[in-house]
């Protein structure tokens, strides 16, 4: 997910790499890394692709660490787990680094490449962002590639013999945790966004003693079936919009019902990352995905009433697709595919037909049945019946929730709250901003608020954090084109 934003960093941290964590001096390296001018430390750590074969393939798991300011530094680093899932954590760290600069001041920030993603075992997939629209939306061609990147991750070292199946959120943890043991970090903070929520009550789960602290922002529990909540929460999420531009746009909704009604037709527009001016056939779930990028970042989505009305009055699609390539366009969001169905394929498609959540009146079932049909050939790796249930939380957890969120709306996080608090509700606290979209780290004081609640020195001051500053922060009004005026003559024309 998304953390805007850089800042400059002193000579004080390159002082403070003569100081590298106690236990780890052998097995970190000076480097550096894009969007970060300082030399950082970087280290691997090698590991069992399968842990019931130790003699068997290795992988090597590769962290960052962003080491303390200060010398006097607290023993308790922060473990930043990323989203996705598919997302290289080394590679979000300088879009994150800026939210956690407080933090950083006596604590060390460790990224790790989960395994699948970065350099740790990487499981890409060829980028088709800038193929033509039309290859890229053609469902047989899609499924092609995606097929043939498969085949293409079955014969490295590490996918052979259904290797693939070796990339779950619960082997990964137990990287994590074996990585905590070679820095000599005797607890963890966790701090986890989106899939990377999942991935931290896994941590919880298994190595209860090992977190001292816990940020989940954007909550994905592990009994959440993506591919069916992403239809239930993308259509609430829609008709939020509806609902909070009914003054403004009070046309909105039933423009959107007559651009449904009028697909699949031709339409022209430039391809979003290239330019380049292109005619194809859009179907209604192109148009789908297209609405849902934006929805995940409020001041994308203020941009969408206009956009939408432009497309079904005039037939005008630059705004909808402008908005589309802007979500999501950095390489440092980029996901790897190939660890991403792998994750899925193993945890959420096998519990599709179990799923409870009716689909959304616009969104459907497209986006289920595009997994059902990639993950009948993925290799799927084994799963515990316990990785589905939330035990009580062993130390304070404080959960964030936008209440605008398409992919992780408060609903999940209030689920997963009252799991964690069952024995003690003193140690969970779960705030919803009500008009954040996902992610609600990067939103007004929350830095400031997440500081305080890993910064606290006892477990009992940690919780309950007054989050009002936040919670007041409005939604971005509509965006509204500005037009010219009708008596305005063009410089050179003639009336």
């Amino acid at each position: 997910m998304p953390f805007p934003a850089r800042r400059a960093w002193t000579l004080a941290a390159a002082l403070a790499l003569s100081a590298p964590l106690a236990h780890a001096a052998g097995s970190l390296k000076p480097c550096r890394i894009d969007g970060i001018p300082n030399e950082l430390q970087c280290g691997s750590l090698q590991r069992p692709l399968d842990p019931a074969r130790p003699d068997g393939p290795k992988i090597d798991v590769h962290y960052l660490v962003v080491p303390a300011l200060a010398r006097n530094k607290q023993p308790d680093a922060v473990l930043v787990l990323a989203g996705g899932p598919g997302q290289s954590a080394i590679k979000l760290a300088s879009r994150v680094m800026p939210r956690l600069s407080r933090l950083n001041n006596r604590r060390d920030i460790v990224f790790i490449d989960q395994r699948g993603v970065g350099r740790s075992a990487p499981l890409d997939c060829p980028d088709d962002s800038k193929l033509p629209v039309a290859e890229q939306l053609d469902d047989t061609a899609r499924y092609a590639r995606i097929d043939a990147c498969r085949v293409a991750l079955e014969k490295l070292p590490y996918g052979r013999d259904g290797g693939l199946g070796f990339f779950t959120t619960t082997l990964a943890m137990q990287d994590m945790d074996a990585i905590r043991e070679q820095l000599g970090v005797p607890q963890w903070n966790l701090f986890g966004a989106s899939y990377g929520t999942r991935a931290a009550l896994e941590y919880l789960r298994l190595f209860p003693t090992k977190a001292r602290r816990t940020v989940i922002d954007g909550v994905a529990p592990p009994d959440m079936v993506l591919p069916a909540s992403f239809s239930t929460d993308g259509q609430a999420a829609l008709d939020k919009l509806f609902e909070a531009n009914a003054k403004t746009h009070p046309t909105l909704k039933a423009d959107w019902h007559q651009l449904l009604a009028s697909l699949p037709r031709e339409v022209s527009v430039q391809q979003p990352l290239t330019g380049v001016p292109e005619r194809f056939r859009l179907e209604r779930n192109l148009l789908l995905s297209a609405v849902r990028g934006p929805l995940y970042q409020p001041s994308l989505a203020s941009a969408l009433p206009a956009a939408i009305e432009a497309a079904a009055r005039d037939g005008n699609f630059a705004g909808l697709f402008g908005l589309t390539s802007a979500f999501g366009s950095s390489p440092s969001l980029r996901l790897a595919m190939g660890m991403h169905f792998s994750v899925v394929c193993a945890e959420d498609v096998p519990r599709l037909a179990e799923a409870t959540d009716p689909p959304g009146a616009d969104f459907r079932t497209a986006n289920a049945e595009m997994y059902t049909r990639v993950c009948k050939t993925w290799p799927r790796g084994a799963v515990s019946p316990g990785f589905y249930k939330i035990a009580p939380a062993p130390s304070p957890v404080l959960l964030l929730s936008g209440g605008a969120d398409p992919a992780t709306p408060p609903r999940h996080g209030e689920r997963v709250a009252q799991a964690l608090g069952v024995t003690d509700k003193a140690r969970v606290q779960h705030i919803v901003v009500p008009e954040a979209g996902h992610g609600v780290m990067p939103v007004g004081c929350m830095r400031d608020l997440i500081f305080r609640f890993i910064d606290a020195k006892t477990d009992g001051t940690a919780l309950p954090q007054d989050a009002a500053c936040a919670t007041r922060i409005p939604r971005p009004v509509a965006f509204q084109p500005i037009q010219p005026p009708e008596s305005a003559t063009p410089q050179g024309a003639t009336k």
